[in-house]
């Protein structure tokens, strides 16, 4: 696939028509199952342009592939999935956040349990992009959410070859593979923003990105207290993912759920704290149902695991609809320390 998409931006390929076109790029192999915008010279110029790169700028080096990613090769990707042009420094961030050594590459991208690759965008440029936070979050319907993200994995099938059935070995997939793009309802949070939890400043736009399962909704419309309401979170997340050492969680609390949390004063770090101490799983569980090596040995049943390595490993986002009492948890992909989450910020 790297000779491919070579191919298509060392030479021109003459067609009759749009409709001609992509159906070219389908015969090609440049597509995710879904028709494509074709990578004209003057689209991709344009792209080029927003992101102020010149065309052999690397972003970012694979080494297991030994493949350079190039402006022009996102470029290219950024036209085939639909993109503006001003999405550029969201999807550049999100190519450096894949390509850092903590994210590591190969392993979210080659393994049969089907990460996809989460994207959550914070700063001003959620606002500027029109990336949707709130209702339908991680739904159709928000063309930056869903244009980004599908980038983003064509980059990754077209550049870096991650091909179902060849290198991405996923048993069932995951349809966050398409596109799994938020953004933070950073407006009617009462908590400070993700990012800044990050290291960066308010002001500041970044991405993070984190090889993730698909999103687990939890239902509750009784609790009007936070520990109440935790407590459905957390039974709910005690026996989700691999429950042995996740690498982390993302927890996401919309308007009612949030309000809830927030007007009785807690914080984030009290939010992690309950869910990191209720999320526990004792050893006789955990070989009972075949995740760990039986026998049940003495003392297993009150030996007890975490679900993460700290409370710091539970992310609490702010986003979803206002109304609904319904809020989400993501586990993270595999164990701690295979893939870490990576903030980069969205250069302007």
């Amino acid at each position: 696939m790297e000779a491919h998409m070579t191919e298509l931006l060392a030479l021109r390929h003459h067609v009759e028509n749009e409709a001609d076109a992509i159906d070219y790029c389908f015969d090609q192999g440049w597509t995710d199952g879904l028709p494509v915008v074709p990578p004209t010279e003057g689209r991709v110029r344009a792209m080029l342009d927003a992101s102020g790169l010149e065309p052999k700028h690397q972003i970012g080096f694979i080494p297991e592939r030994c493949i350079s990613i190039t402006a022009e090769k996102v470029a290219v990707n950024a036209v085939l999935a639909g993109c503006k042009p001003e999405y550029m420094p969201v999807l550049v961030a999100a190519v450096e956040g894949i390509c850092d050594p903590e994210w590591a590459f190969h392993g979210p991208s080659t393994t049969t349990s089907g990460p996809a690759v989460l994207l959550i965008v914070n700063g001003p440029i959620r606002n500027k992009l029109q990336i949707n936070s709130k209702e339908s979050l991680f739904g159709p319907g928000w063309r930056a959410n869903l244009t980004i993200g599908r980038a983003l994995r064509l980059v990754m099938r077209n550049v870096c070859g991650t091909l179902p059935g060849t290198l991405d070995m996923s048993t069932l997939g995951n349809p966050g593979k398409l596109s799994y793009v938020i953004a933070e309802n950073e407006e009617e949070s009462s908590w400070t923003p993700f990012h800044v939890d990050r290291g960066f400043r308010a002001d500041q736009s970044a991405v993070t990105v984190m090889a993730a399962d698909g999103p687990c909704q939890i239902f509750n419309q009784l609790s009007d207290t936070p520990e109440q309401l935790l407590l459905t979170m957390a039974d709910n997340m005690r026996i989700s993912g691999g429950v042995v050492g996740q690498t982390y969680y993302v927890v996401i609390l919309p308007g009612e759920h949030h309000k809830i949390v927030a007007d009785a004063g807690w914080s984030k770090r009290d939010v992690q704290n309950f869910l990191f101490q209720h999320t526990y799983n004792n050893y006789a569980h955990l070989r009972r149902t075949g995740r760990f090596p039986m026998p049940i040995k003495p003392g297993d049943e009150y030996r007890m695991r975490p679900l993460v390595t700290s409370p710091d490993m539970i992310f609490v986002l702010a986003a979803g609809g206002t109304v609904g009492a319904f809020s989400a948890f993501i586990p993270g992909w595999a164990k701690a320390g295979w893939s870490r989450a990576v903030t980069k910020e969205i250069k302007q």
